[in-house]
C-alpha cells in the first residue's frame, strides 16, 4: 500500500523541482497521462486497504494504462476525434469510485476502533 503513496509524492516532488517545460501542443497528452496515472495510484491504494495489493500488477498497470491512454489520445487527435473528454470522464469516475471505497474502508476501521 505504501508504494503508490511514495510514488505519488516522489512524482510531485520531481515535477516541482524539474525546470522542464512542455510545449502547449502536448498539454492534452500530458493531462490524460496524469489522469491515467492518478487512476492507477488510487487503484493501488484501494487494493492496499483491501489487502489485495500486488506491486507487479500495480507497476505494469501504471505503465501500460498511462501509455495506452496517451497513445489513444494521440490517435484520436490525428483522426480528428476528441477522445480527451471521454477519457477524462472515464478516469474521473474511476478515481472517485476508488476514493469512495478507500474513504468507506477508513471510516469503517475508525468507527470499529472508537466503538461508535
Amino acid at each position: 500500500m505504501i508504494l503508490p503513496i511514495v510514488g505519488l509524492i516522489a512524482g510531485i516532488i520531481i515535477a516541482l523541482l524539474t525546470p522542464l517545460r512542455f510545449p502547449i501542443e502536448y498539454s492534452q497528452y500530458i493531462a490524460i497521462g496524469i489522469l491515467a496515472a492518478l487512476d492507477c495510484v488510487c487503484g493501488g491504494i484501494r487494493a492496499g486497504v483491501q489487502g489485495t495489493f500486488d506491486s507487479t500488477v500495480f507497476i505494469s498497470g501504471f505503465l501500460v494504462n498511462t501509455a495506452l491512454a496517451t497513445i489513444l489520445t494521440m490517435v484520436g487527435d490525428k483522426l480528428g476525434v476528441d477522445l480527451v473528454l471521454g477519457a477524462t470522464v472515464a478516469f474521473s469516475i474511476r478515481i472517485f469510485t476508488n476514493v469512495g471505497i478507500i474513504r468507506r474502508h477508513i471510516l469503517d476501521k475508525w468507527f470499529k476502533k472508537t466503538g461508535k
